[in-house]
């Protein structure tokens, strides 16, 4: 089927956001399977098939976090037959300017066009009050293709003896289910991290934006499932309400609920902290704890060293050279939360010197004087400034950033992109500021999404919104696709999140940053009154690698990552280097707007509703 056309233009009701990285509230989105033959453009039916097993409660373990998920996995638990073609374009008018391929519509428009749709989905006879629903035993949460989507993965994909791991810098890729095994050897599945192989867990904590609690529990192997389990989570209301309700059959799951003052802040940091018989370590990932993003997403991690208990009454403070046990009880101490006291106790008692990451925290709240630096974007900066040097023809060496969401950046790039965030990630020690090098953004393409392993639904863990979309389309001339052949991982949609800064011939890193935050002001804070505050919104959390902490002047690109086999000095970057540009034909993903003219890698369409 020719693709030249496929992502036309849409239309839409145009709405402000509400807030700064929010899809609008109230969306919904579906997968239709795509019938034999080709559809014509000219009328809606719809019929869906409602099957008795699928409970409220399992829908409810997909409706926790994500505000795009939430919306689009309402109307994706049953895939419905696509019986003919829908004409969703209606009227095109208020076309956005600048050959973006959308178009907006009035409300009112918008309002008829729902109208005859409703008009064409048959009505259902009401159920009967004496039947129930069946009860499913081993009770999966919904997938975004259905029930049946996940299988179970092969004996093998699990590790039974401890992995082979490059262990030089401590960062990894998840598996990703459906991959060559080569691709899966040296990466690592949440079952792995949790295993005993890594030592003997006595108690943990799960930080996260996502969860599903029953999935959460049944990782732990058998032998740690009962062991006690503090969730930090960001959900307030009815979310709240959900989370408590489905933390109540396991006793040993506590619940820590992070401080939100500032409005549209999330808590979308995501971390670990396993206290084992043997030490302590740290977690720090992109993954939420439901199984789609253990699945077929591409996912990262780093884990910290087992860190040792300090012998009684040592004056050692077990401090490393990157100070990352400072940063890390800072960070902690800024939830404010009793129930983290005796953790940050456990981290004073034990021996973190062995860490060679520097710890990259945003909080919410407003900063000023010397507290600018601690969180966001200007903490990346110091560190940046403090602890990298000039290196020759810097000009050239471009910024590449790597993300899952983004934010509303502006009207133009000096709104903030360029005015703030280049300028930190363009920072190299203490020389004078050069000439802008070339920057590099990489986010999916309506392609990237439709050829996945999961197809379209992929897009729900991607929620740019049309309303932010058509107000920054100058950001859009920075995009890269998403390809990733040297990991193996190129149909294993992003939701991890990099920044890096490379060198010309692609082969040298000057630095490398894995983070839970996003290409937004939420997640790394805009300064304010003058540049003499930074307001930031969000939890996040990750961690830089910089060559000095190593005792190098750049860090060598890897080539070939997989399958691991022994300790590389070679960093194992995610995606293929150079970046490949947006051709003229191809769009971002935008996860609000229909993708009918073409099926996906499971014959469905997407259409939101």
């Amino acid at each position: 089927m020719p693709q030249d056309s496929q992502h036309g233009k849409w239309c839409i009701s145009s709405s402000e956001d509400e807030g700064e990285n929010l899809p609008p509230s109230g969306t919904t989105a579906k997968t239709f399977t795509q019938s034999p033959s080709p559809p014509k453009m000219e009328a809606v039916s719809i019929k869906a098939e409602v099957k008795p097993e699928q409970s409220d409660r399992s829908i409810s373990s997909l409706l926790i976090g994500s505000e795009a998920r939430k919306s689009a996995a309402l109307n994706q638990v049953n895939p419905v037959k696509f019986e003919t073609s829908p004409s969703l374009a209606g009227k095109r008018k208020n076309e956005v300017p600048g050959g973006s391929g959308w178009a907006l519509s009035d409300s009112d428009d918008d309002e008829d066009n729902k109208k005859k749709a409703t008009n064409n989905i048959p009505k259902k006879d009401p159920p009967s009050p004496k039947a129930k629903k069946q009860k499913v035993a081993n009770e999966r949460p919904p997938s975004p293709h259905g029930r049946v989507y996940y299988i179970d993965e092969p004996d093998d994909f699990f590790e039974s003896s401890f992995p082979c791991l490059n262990d030089t810098y401590g960062f990894y890729l998840n598996k990703v289910t459906g991959l060559d095994q080569k691709y899966n050897n040296g990466a690592l599945h949440i079952k792995d991290v949790l295993s005993p192989l890594f030592g003997t867990l006595k108690e943990s904590v799960q930080f996260n934006y996502c969860f599903d609690v029953a999935w959460m529990v049944k990782q732990y192997p058998k032998e740690f499932r009962d062991c006690p389990v503090l969730i930090v989570h960001g959900d307030k209301r009815e979310a709240k309400a959900r989370l408590v309700r489905d933390s109540q059959p396991y006793p040993h799951v506590k619940l820590c609920q992070a401080k939100l003052d500032i409005a549209f802040g999330t808590h979308h940091t995501k971390m670990m902290l396993l206290w084992y018989e043997e030490g302590f370590r740290v977690i720090i990932m992109t993954s939420n704890l439901i199984r789609a993003d253990w699945y077929q997403k591409t996912q990262g991690m780093w884990m910290s060293p087992l860190f040792p208990r300090l012998p009684e009454g040592s004056s050692d403070t077990g401090e490393s050279p990157t100070f990352f046990k400072r940063d890390l009880l800072e960070y902690l101490g800024s939830y404010r939360a009793p129930e983290l006291e005796d953790w940050m106790q456990r981290i004073r008692e034990h021996d973190l010197s062995e860490t060679r990451v520097y710890l990259i925290g945003s909080t919410p709240g407003r900063y000023v004087g010397p507290d600018m630096e601690r969180w966001g974007h200007l903490r990346l900066r110091k560190l940046l400034y403090d602890h990298t040097g000039s290196i020759p023809d810097e000009e050239q060496w471009p910024v590449v950033g790597q993300f899952s969401s983004i934010g509303s950046m502006g009207i133009d790039k000096s709104k903030w992109l360029a005015a703030e965030f280049q300028r930190t990630l363009t920072t190299l020690g203490k020389s004078p500021r050069r000439p802008d090098p070339p920057v590099y953004l990489l986010y999916p393409s309506v392609e990237d999404v439709r050829t996945s392993l999961e197809g379209y639904p992929a897009g729900g863990s991607l929620p740019y919104s049309i309303q932010t979309a058509q107000k920054q389309l100058w950001l859009h001339s920075y995009f890269h696709r998403w390809k990733a052949d040297t990991t193996g991982r190129t149909h294993a949609m992003p939701h991890i999140k990099t920044f890096m800064r490379v060198s010309p011939d692609f082969t040298e890193l000057a630095w490398y940053c894995i983070t839970s935050a996003n290409l937004s002001k939420a997640a790394w804070g805009a300064l304010e009154k003058s540049n003499t505050q930074i307001m930031i919104r969000s939890y996040e959390l990750g961690v830089l690698f910089l060559p000095s902490a190593y005792n190098m002047k750049t860090f060598p690109v890897q080539k070939n990552p997989f399958p691991v086999s022994s300790p590389s000095a070679g960093f194992p970057v995610p995606f293929d280097l150079p970046p490949t540009s947006y051709t003229s034909k191809d769009q971002p993903w935008i996860w609000n707007i229909p993708y009918t003219q073409a099926p996906d890698t499971h014959g469905n369409v997407w259409v939101p509703s």
